[in-house]
């Protein structure tokens, strides 16, 4: 029979109200699963092999018991036979003298008769248990198996797994170096293209991930930080979509590999690796055509070939309409640790919108690719990655006053902006008090 909702309409319902029915339902399901645990396990039982034509999963037409039950609840067999794994685990045990006898897993089977266990829960638990037995003994198992029933209740899977991982690291600590040579050739990381965009997924020891997550999660949180405490009033960055949490881990994983390959300083054997944006020379003055990237199969947009052809990190190789070479990169792409400070003491931060340095490249004014741009301070301007493209995608252009630190950065608007196209002054000195 099925059950219907019989209260007023859930929108209706104040928070606390709202609150109390769900955990009403998410207790009858809890108790639910109490049930089906076991009646799964009475199926099981009537399943046995040895019954055989006459098994009560063949009768009913099914090859076995966790077949009947995933055809019933319209899941999977293997839930089926997780399902009757828990109900084995903590239904009373018939002794061969007939005698009823303990549940197996007592704890685990009295938290799933208070409601205080999901069925998914109760597995994870003793597969945990089971795993251990003959390596923890028994007295560990137990103490164990009354813990985990204690704190389980209240915790979500995600939370449950970790506090699984410890105790299983408690019960067996002599496994953990073997897990982890286990693991290790388990490693991997793929990447590839999927419908003209770059996939990558990967499995990580904790050893190797760590890093990772801790190099990767401070570039967000940074990021996060600066957006949060910006004193500004915000709207500098207000035709730019706010990123999610894991695009910005996307940026990060970027920024990187960015900083890696432009890294003078660094150990890693990525002398002569670069990335090669290859576009025809009339399309990149015109913004006709595309380009492409060595390694990767998809095209990219001219609008994008300018960008990367701007960035210090990239190497563009500019065609003639034969194929040929125009111009390959000089001897000097990237600015110096020097010329970098120099510049940021003069632009503060993004000389456009004010952000702090953390959080700026420092890019050619004279594109590096398509104007042979040299690699000096009049030449150079201190952006963030937003500033960057809206410059580059709009039409603005940019103007250095002055020679050195005291030169003053000014930024021209394309015509459908400002008809006058009147220079706005960035960098520091738009910041300055000038009494």
């Amino acid at each position: 029979m099925r059950a219907v909702w019989s209260g007023p309409d859930a929108a209706s319902l104040s928070d606390s109200d709202l609150v109390a029915v769900n955990e009403r339902y998410c207790r009858m399901q809890r108790m639910l699963d109490a049930d089906r645990a076991q009646l799964a396990a009475e199926i099981a039982r009537r399943s046995r092999p040895e019954l055989g034509p006459g098994s009560l999963a063949k009768t009913q037409g099914f090859r076995n018991p966790t077949a009947l039950i995933a055809a019933t609840a319209g899941t999977s067999t293997g839930d089926a036979a997780r399902l009757v794994k828990v109900g084995e685990a903590t239904a009373p045990r018939q002794l061969l003298s007939g005698e009823k006898a303990p549940a197996r897993h007592p704890h685990v089977a009295a938290a799933l008769q208070e409601a205080g266990l999901t069925a998914q829960a109760a597995g994870a638990i003793i597969g945990i248990l089971d795993r251990v037995a003959l390596r923890a003994g028994h007295e560990a198992i137990e103490v164990a198996e009354k813990t985990l029933a204690e704190q389980a209740p209240g915790l979500s899977m995600d939370q449950l797994h970790r506090l699984l991982v410890h105790a299983d690291a408690w019960l067996d600590p002599d496994g953990v170096a073997p897990r982890e040579d286990e693991k290790r050739g388990l490693e991997q990381l793929i990447m590839r293209e999927v419908d003209g965009m770059f996939e990558i997924t990967g499995r990580l020891t904790p050893e190797h991930g760590a890093p990772v997550k801790v190099a990767i999660e401070a570039l967000v949180s940074a990021e996060m930080r600066a957006t949060r405490d910006d004193p500004r009033d915000g709207t500098a960055d207000s035709d730019a979509p706010r990123r999610s949490v894991v695009q910005m881990h996307a940026d990060a994983l970027v920024r990187l590999c960015e900083h890696a390959l432009g890294c003078s300083q660094t150990d890693l054997p990525l002398q002569g690796a670069a990335v090669i944006v290859r576009i025809d020379h009339d399309n990149l003055i015109n913004g006709t055509g595309y380009a492409t990237i060595d390694g990767i199969t998809a095209p990219v947009s001219v609008a994008t070939a300018r960008r990367m052809a701007a960035a210090g990190e990239i190497i563009s190789c500019v065609l003639d309409g034969t194929g040929q070479i125009l111009d390959w990169g000089r001897t000097r792409r990237l600015f110096s640790r020097n010329q970098r400070l120099a510049l940021l003491e003069r632009d503060g931060g993004c000389a456009m919108c004010g952000v702090p340095p953390g959080h700026v490249k420092v890019h050619h004014i004279r594109w590096w690719a398509r104007d042979a741009g040299p690699t000096d301070l009049a030449n150079g301007v201190c952006l963030c990655e937003s500033c960057h493209h809206r410059i580059h995608d709009n039409g603005w252009e940019i103007r250095i006053d002055g020679i050195g630190i005291s030169a003053k950065v000014w930024f021209i608007p394309p015509p459908h902006v400002d008809p006058a196209r009147t220079p706005r002054l960035g960098g520091r000195a738009k910041y300055d008090y000038a009494a």
